[in-house]
């Protein structure tokens, strides 16, 4: 738990960049494009003010990789090189603990099994490993993407596993073995080069297959079915082993199939993924968003397939990204380019000839147009409906100005039927919405009733408490008090002071010294208050960390909330305007007699208002007389608890 950095963890997920004294970057648990995600490397924690998940390194990876407690320990044990010590298992026990743990430990076999294959057997070496060489991949490369080889047997996988204790029934949930209509089981890979595909985390959860023969009958790649652990457009081919320098390098190549990955690698370009055969999804998008906003998409040289690939990547724009193209020349891929003049000159061909996407665009589609004026006009619109697909006016108003000059047609048109786009596609917006409230009222965006402007009509009619608070108010208040009661005791519990008047104390014990005749109402902060009281009589000082990792997820959350802020003071304010900002632990005794004085307050107000309606209920005028003295004795505390407020918040 100490060893595991929150930074280090949650930065192999999400591309983080600092910000006063946290870390922020965009939430990986729900889709945004404005950073809410924000670490504190000090206390140990991530908090997302978007979707509110938050928690230290272990919950992270449990929400994150959907994994339990002890999984996610193991995860981090192996990411830190921390030996577990436990008792080994049996394959069939540990398949037996999780089934979906069974689909990961199947296909770990697997790929281990193709991998001997590729490198021990004088099949896999004569025709596998000798593919690749005629090819130009070094070993390493292959070694590091443990690229394997499929025997050209109908269940060679399949008896293997099933010899070594692995059921036929994961084998075939993975997609591995297939079972025909006559009950026979074969093996899905048969006589390919095999690609194991990694998840996020670096655990094989899928595999493509290369055919090396020339029947056009047999297809050239073969890839996992879905399952429940490879879901093909939410995986990036490559990622595990690009993310970092993705990160570094603020930027990632997207090719389209395996061998480009590996070439690109080869050429000492670490920094690139593959869509895996698939067309590109949102949620790969939003996988190479979290580590950059800078796509450079590697195009085959093959026109038509350009024209066909173009018409998909505005979703890119509309995400938010910074998109750019390298096309190769005809006949080339990345893979065939790099082998073709070598890694140095594959590497200065990227830099030098990236383009931005929509004057890429432009260029393509208007060497096809030619003169003909009808499609130049369909052009234009085209590349105006990208534009448009830009979240960013700024960035889009300067791709209208090049534009402008690149189609030969005024900036003015085309901001025209810029803004004729993005109007039909609000109102578009606007009727979705309108459709689907249940009463058509544009101003409703719920699905349910409007929230009532006042407070419902059983609750306290009409009465005001003493100090111009409604009740309702007054209780939300009170709430807010009993939490800043509570974040207090996180941030500052634990420090010992020397104030005037007051024994040497840490200021834990001294709150709670000072609220013991003080009844929470809030369930989780009295929850919280009465475990930090036992934990006093018992001799324990707690500490936010210790209320962070609770057991209790409520507690948890509760305090993971309390101890983190989005809003961080900029260090402008001393560097560059040369104004200091007192922050409360510069007095804190104003800070905790002021936190716990107003919590003493509203509960005072609370019993006043319960007074006041007593007395408007109480018939008998002796009972009433009675009331109205208690009330008048306990306006006077709060008067006493107001003018003391005055005094300590001024000194």
């Amino acid at each position: 738990m100490d060893t595991a950095r929150i930074e280090e963890v949650v930065g192999d997920f999400v591309h983080l960049k600092k910000r006063g004294t946290s870390l922020i970057g965009n939430c990986p648990f729900h889709g945004e494009k404005t950073p809410s995600f924000h670490v504190s490397v000090t206390k140990g924690i991530y908090k997302c003010f978007g979707c509110g998940k938050g928690g230290d390194s272990v919950r992270f990876i449990m929400d994150h990789e959907k994994y339990s407690y002890p999984e996610a320990l193991k995860f981090l044990a192996n990411k830190y090189n921390i030996e577990v010590e436990e008792t080994e298992l049996s394959p069939q026990a540990a398949e037996a603990q999780s089934a979906k743990e069974s689909l990961y430990i199947v296909s770990q076999y697997a790929a281990a099994f193709f991998v001997k294959q590729l490198w021990e057997t004088e099949e896999g070496r004569g025709i596998g490993l000798s593919y690749f060489k005629e090819r130009g991949f070094r070993e390493d490369i292959l070694k590091k993407f443990e690229v394997g080889y499929s025997p050209d047997v109908w269940d060679a996988l399949t008896q293997s596993a099933t010899n070594a204790g692995h059921k036929l029934e994961f084998l075939e949930s993975t997609g591995l073995s297939i079972k025909n209509d006559n009950g026979k089981i074969y093996d899905r890979f048969r006589g390919r080069v095999m690609f194991p595909i990694h998840n996020f985390t670096g655990r094989i959860i899928g595999f493509g297959g290369r055919t090396l023969k020339t029947d056009k009958n047999v297809p050239k790649y073969v890839n996992s079915p879905e399952s429940e652990i490879y879901h093909k457009s939410n995986v990036l081919y490559g990622l595990f082993h690009a993310k970092k320098a993705i990160r570094d390098l603020d930027n990632c190549y997207l090719a389209e199939g395996y061998a480009d990955v590996l070439s690109v690698h080869q050429a000492g370009i670490e920094n690139v993924v593959a869509s895996s055969g698939t067309s590109l999804t949102v949620e790969q998008i939003k996988l190479i968003g979290r580590f950059t906003q800078n796509i450079t998409i590697l195009f085959d040289g093959d026109a038509a397939g350009i024209k066909a690939s173009l018409r998909g990547l505005d979703m890119i724009l509309e995400e938010g990204l910074n998109v750019k193209i390298v096309s190769f020349p005809d006949g080339h891929d990345p893979d065939s380019y790099m082998h073709h003049v070598g890694a140095g000159a594959f590497k200065t061909y990227l830099e030098q000839n990236r383009k931005d996407f929509i004057l890429y665009k432009a260029n393509v589609l208007l060497k096809d147009a030619g003169n003909d004026p009808i499609k130049r006009a369909g052009i234009i619109r085209d590349i105006v409906e990208s534009i448009a697909k830009i979240p960013d006016p700024i960035k889009a108003s300067v791709f209208i100005r090049e534009s402008s000059s690149l189609l030969e047609i005024e900036e003015h048109i085309l901001l025209s039927e810029l803004n004729k786009m993005r109007s039909a596609k609000l109102k578009k917006s606007f009727e979705g919405n309108q459709r689907a409230t249940p009463s058509g009222n544009p101003k409703s965006y719920n699905s349910g009733p409007p929230e009532p402007l006042g407070p419902p009509d059983d609750l306290w009619d009409d009465s005001v408490g003493p100090s111009g608070y409604e009740p309702q108010e007054t209780a939300k208040e009170e709430e807010y008090q009993e939490k800043e009661i509570v974040r207090l005791l996180l941030a500052f519990g634990h420090e010992f002071v020397n104030w005037d008047k007051i024994d040497d104390m840490y200021i834990g014990p001294f709150i709670m010294q000072n609220l013991s005749d003080v009844e929470f109402d809030d369930p989780l902060c009295k929850r919280i208050i009465d475990y930090y009281k036992s934990e006093i009589d018992n001799g324990r000082l707690p500490t936010a960390n210790h209320f962070v990792k609770h057991e209790d997820r409520d507690i948890a959350d509760l305090a993971i909330t309390l101890s983190t802020s989005e809003y961080a003071l900029s260090e402008n304010w001393l560097n560059k305007h040369l104004i200091y900002v007192k922050d409360e632990s510069m007095n804190l005794k104003a800070t905790i007699l002021g936190g716990i004085f107003h919590l003493k307050k509203r509960k005072v107000e609370k019993i006043l208002m319960n007074l006041l309606k007593e007395i408007k209920e109480e018939k008998n005028e002796e009972n009433q007389m009675i009331l109205m003295q208690r009330y008048g004795v306990i306006k006077g505390v709060e008067r006493e608890i107001s003018k003391f407020l005055g005094s300590v918040i001024v000194k």
